[in-house]
Order: structure tokens, then C-alpha cells, then sequence
């Protein structure tokens, strides 16, 4: 019987499971002042851009899309 439980427990979802992958990057762009800024989850941030369009292909060029 001891044998059963320590296989269910071990299977058991960790604490502070179900949010966000570590690895998963989430983007944005915000501006600031004339300038444009590609920001992500995982502290990544792209150069200052004067076109929005150049950040946003700058986010998607991080996260691989």
C-alpha cells in the first residue's frame, strides 16, 4: 500500500503550477516619446525605433514568429 501512494504522489502537479512556462515570451511595444520599444517577458528588449512597425517585426523576430 505504501508503494501506491509515494507513485500517486510523485505524479502529483507541483505547487504554483498551470501559469505562464518560463520559456514562454510575451511581447510588446511601447513608446516613448518619438521612439518605439519592443519589450518581452523574459527582459528582452529591442533598440529604439522611430517606425512602430520596425519594433513589432523586432518582437516577432524574438520569439521566433
Amino acid at each position: 500500500m505504501g508503494a501506491d501512494t509515494a507513485a500517486a504522489d510523485s505524479s502529483a502537479p507541483e505547487p504554483g503550477g498551470g501559469g505562464p512556462h518560463p520559456g514562454d515570451h510575451h511581447t510588446s511595444v511601447v513608446e516613448r516619446g518619438a521612439f518605439a520599444v519592443a519589450l518581452c517577458s523574459c527582459g528582452w528588449k529591442g533598440p529604439a525605433r522611430r517606425a512602430r512597425d520596425r519594433a513589432r517585426r523586432d518582437a516577432g523576430e524574438h520569439t521566433g514568429g
